[in-house]
């Protein structure tokens, strides 16, 4: 025996218990080697970086939806016989994971500071072990057939050598340069951020209506000083101006006004005085303010909003920042210097109405910009900081896609995809915080900049920048960096490029495309050819999942309930590409109740397949079904087999997984377990020959549903064919065994199903015939329960088949066993002298079944019972009318009332009908 048979039953259970087999299994797949690329495979690499979590804690939803369609598609080509291999890893999340250390820090009584750069790393490298440990485990838990023997992080020293590369390369091109420009600046991080991490919100706000005096020939500014009330005394002319924010008052150097406005055209080339500063400030026209907003005139803050600091490009103003890292109020803000932005703008609102220059406050509803990672309100702030010139990355990586080396799935984000990077910003880069890579520049005595290589030392008398890289730097060379980029190394030359980038559509620009960018330019390649996205997990109500609603799942939660193939298969199976999931918890139930389903077909096929060999050798070939005696069922069965293997290869190529898994569980539900299983029971008390042709359709078809079941249900599937095939029993697997190299059988090598040498098993008349034989025994059902005959009474009845009669006189035994008609009263002509009275009958095409009903039924009390239900059915249609022909009701009545009213009396109506003709049949 191999060590899979460890803790393992020889025979199966009665139920299927995922808490005794899902750690079980994934310890020996990661024991043998199962997860590493095979260098016998006999296709090429096919390979996935996985988007790598943060270190910050536990997996959430999103994680566990990309493992299921990830793993799905490395577990699905490695059965195709490709060298897969999915690369796992982590990133070391700057801003998140700092922001979680500084919370530890502050529990503790402490700060960054207090600690300082080389403790505080100190620690959150602790962070990482612990947390970056836990997430790995809980990746295992999904069961994520990574090769862990190439897990990375972003910063191993192999990818911060990738990262100085890319920077010195990126340097030296003229690509990096640094400046002193606008940016997102989060006050609680202290740091800045880019436009993608910044979240919008429409808030209710104010905005507020200032008079600027105007510096005139006989008024040159104030007299009295700030706050006296008396500041503007003399002044005879004002400009008035809108803003939603005051405390940008302090940075102002202009206002403006739209050209050729009447209102203000004597003004423009005139002074303005700033309130509280008395700066003078120049009134200026400008092609970009509104004259129908606000007043028509506007203050002008450059190093404070983003248009502002176009229009101060423009017309050379100054730019003036008035803000400390943390938000307060620094030197420029005179009186209020020290203060908190908020409190500043309460501060500056009073004195302002106490000068006589606040002339009115007014709602107004904007968009405001949040910090992702703080929470906070982003400041707009001129900053000194380091850019990447984007344009020349951004043109290569719209030609990758553009001319078709690079699909994105589903196609309707290409638009997006090529909007944002046309109109792509160059990307502030550097970010003022201490977890990172700090950025590899050096600044001399003598003011010169050096950058060295990642191969050479750094110079002695120079001081390193303290500021670290944005995060999204080092995740965009994560394809290739993983793979020991810039070296040649083994892993590079034969695995890039990779193949799909699977991820969510959220961050199709902050990942994705810089990936793009940075693959495009650093390997001359595009990093994949595929771009798959999928969409965001949402409670069953369509929610955003947030601790605001209650409404988080812990994916761990429900793998200890359900199982990880229960979660795995309901996320793949609720949506298509790109779409959103609403995760719903009786979807997640029903799974779980699959994968009994599949448990107990198992155990039932098992239980008959007697002394069948459990090899290929013993599988139905399209050239033994042409030769030996399978019957009608067991033709219709293999053609929708191979109907099922071809749809499934058809979806997966094309991504449409979901599809794929939802055709899958119909087939083996709907199709195998409810209609040849029990097929199977009734051929199976034939002889010898029959018996064994049953078997081999039993265990083709269910050794060939399970291979394609397994990328999306790894666990249970590899679980039940190994009690199939007994693997556990045969540990010298046969020469043919595609894991032989190993010594182990296992359905992860098995070979996956694949069309071709199926298509002589599609049978159209076979499933034409067991189609009308499925359809009378249906038809024959439904009577049985709508008469409410007991299951266990056998009824009558006569079949008028006309030109199908061979077929069905072939199928009597059939027809007889699972319509529970008893085998001596089933009557089978091509056609009657008579049409039976007091029958119930059912018409499918041509042929025509009567169910005599005195067989079934107590005709005397079935007629009082229903005389009884025709005269409540006949007193709701006449007051039910009688309503709808009132003026009065249909006058008064909300509409969506009427209409229910009248669909009420077509339901009753229909009922009626139905009584009618039943009591028709009895008489």
């Amino acid at each position: 025996m191999t060590d899979s048979t460890a803790a393992r039953p020889l025979e199966m259970d009665k139920a299927y218990e995922h808490r005794l087999v899902e750690q079980r299994l994934y310890e020996w797949w990661e024991r043998n080697g199962l997860f590493a690329p095979r260098d016998d495979a006999p296709r090429p690499p096919f390979v996935i970086s996985i988007p790598p979590p943060n270190v910050t804690g536990e997996l959430h939803l999103g994680h566990a939806m990309f493992v299921a369609i990830e793993d799905l598609l490395i577990r699905w080509r490695r059965m195709q016989g490709y060298q897969t291999l999915w690369v796992p890893g982590t990133d070391h999340a700057g801003i998140a994971t700092q922001t979680q250390v500084e919370k530890l820090l502050e529990r503790e009584g402490t700060s960054r500071q207090a600690v300082g750069r080389e403790e505080f790393l100190r620690r959150t490298w602790e962070w990482k072990e612990k947390y970056g440990g836990e997430i790995t485990r809980q990746l295992r838990r999904l069961g994520a057939s990574c090769d862990w023997s190439r897990e990375r992080f972003t910063l191993d020293p192999g990818l911060s050598r990738a990262v100085h590369t890319a920077f010195k390369r990126l340097y030296d091109d003229g690509l990096i340069y640094r400046g002193t420009y606008l940016v997102n600046w989060s006050p609680k991080l202290q740091t800045a951020v880019s436009d993608l991490e910044v979240e919008y919100e429409e808030r209710n706000v104010s905005i507020w209506y200032v008079r600027y005096p105007v510096r005139t020939a006989d008024w040159a500014g104030p007299t009295a000083p700030w706050g006296s009330g008396q500041w503007a005394a003399g002044a005879t002319e004002f400009i008035t101006v809108a803003t939603t924010r005051p405390e940008t008052i302090l940075g102002d150097t202009a206002v403006a006004v739209a050209p050729g406005d009447p209102r203000y055209a004597h003004l423009v080339g005139k002074e303005a005085i700033l309130p509280a500063l008395a700066r003078p400030l120049p009134i200026i026209a400008d092609e970009y303010v509104d004259p129908e907003f606000g007043s028509g005139a506007v203050k002008i803050t450059p190093a404070h909003d983003k248009n502002d600091y176009e229009i101060g490009k423009r017309h050379h103003l100054p730019m003036i920042n008035i803000l400390n890292p943390d938000a307060t109020i620094n030197e420029a803000g005179g009186p209020y210097v020290g203060l908190d932005r908020f409190e500043c703008r309460k501060a500056i609102l009073a004195d302002l109405e106490r000068e006589g220059l606040l002339v009115k406050t007014e709602p107004h509803k904007m968009n405001v910009g949040i910090s992702q990672r703080g929470g906070e309100i982003i400041e707009p702030l001129l900053s000194e900081q380091w850019f990447v010139r984007t344009r020349p990355l951004a043109d290569l990586a719209i030609a990758a896609v553009r001319d078709g080396r690079v699909r994105i799935v589903p196609e309707r984000f290409e638009k997006v995809y090529f909007h944002w990077l046309e109109n792509i910003e160059d990307w502030c880069i550097s970010r003022q915080l201490w977890w990172g890579h700090r950025i590899p520049v050096w600044y001399m005595p003598d003011g010169s900049i050096v950058v060295p290589g990642p191969d050479e030392p750094p110079p002695a008398e120079g001081v390193q920048d303290p500021d670290v890289l944005d995060t999204w730097f080092s995740s965009g060379l994560w394809p290739f960096s993983t793979l020991g980029w810039p070296d040649e190394t083994d892993d590079y030359r034969r695995f890039y490029p990779t193949s799909v980038m699977e991820t969510g559509y959220d961050i199709l620009f902050f990942w994705v495309a810089r990936m793009m960018m940075m693959g495009c330019y650093f390997t001359g390649q595009p990093p994949f050819h595929t771009v798959y996205l999928h969409g965001l997990v949402r409670d069953e109500h369509g929610r955003k999942m947030s601790k605001s609603f209650g409404n988080v799942v812990n994916p761990l939660d429900i793998i200890e309930q359900y199982g990880a193939d229960a979660l795995r298969y309901t996320l793949v199976t609720s949506g298509t590409p790109g779409q959103d999931v609403n995760l719903n918890p009786q979807r997640i139930e029903s799974a779980r109740n699959f994968a009994n389903k599949i448990w107990n077909i198992t155990r039932f096929v098992i239980s008959k397949l007697g002394n069948l060999p459990r090899t290929e050798s013993s599988k139905v070939t399209a050239e033994s079904l042409q030769t030996a005696g399978y019957t009608l069922a067991d033709r219709w069965i293999l053609s929708r087999y191979a109907h099922l293997v071809a749809e499934v290869d058809r979806l997966m190529e094309g991504y449409n997984f979901g599809e794929a898994g939802r055709q899958i569980h119909d087939f083996l539900w709907g199709e195998f377990a409810d209609w040849y299983v029990e097929i199977a029971k009734v051929q199976l008390e034939g002889d010898e020959q029959r018996n064994e042709l049953t078997r081999r359709v039993l265990f083709t078809v269910l050794d060939g549903s399970l291979r394609l079941l397994h990328p999306f249900m790894p666990f249970v599937t590899e679980e039940v064919w190994q009690y199939l095939t007994e693997a556990y029993q045969r540990p010298d697997p046969e020469p043919a065994t595609p894991f032989a190299g190993l010594g182990l059988r296992t359905i992860s090598y098995a070979t996956y199903p694949e069309p071709a040498p199926l298509v002589a098993m599609r049978d159209e008349a076979a499933e034409a015939d067991w189609s009308l034989v499925q359809s009378l025994i249906v038809a024959i059902r439904n009577v049985r329960s709508e008469y409410k005959v007991e299951p266990a009474k056998l009824v009558a009845a006569t079949v008028v088949a006309g030109d199908r009669v061979d077929l069905l006189q072939a199928q009597a035994a059939l027809i007889s066993r699972l319509a529970r008609v008893a085998a001596g009263d089933l009557v089978i002509v091509s056609e009657l002298a008579e049409r039976p009275r007091q029958a119930a009958s059912i018409v499918i095409g041509s042929v025509e079944c009567f169910l005599p009903l005195a067989g079934m039924i107590d005709l005397a009390a079935e007629q009082a019972r229903l005389q009884k239900e025709l005269a409540q059915a006949e007193a709701d249609v006449a007051r039910r009318t009688a309503r709808l022909n009132n003026e009065s009701f249909i006058s008064k009545a909300p509409p969506h009332v009427v209409q229910r009213e009248r669909e009420g009396l077509e339901a009753a109506q229909a009922a009626l009908a139905r009584l009618r003709e039943r009591l028709a049949e009895l008489a």
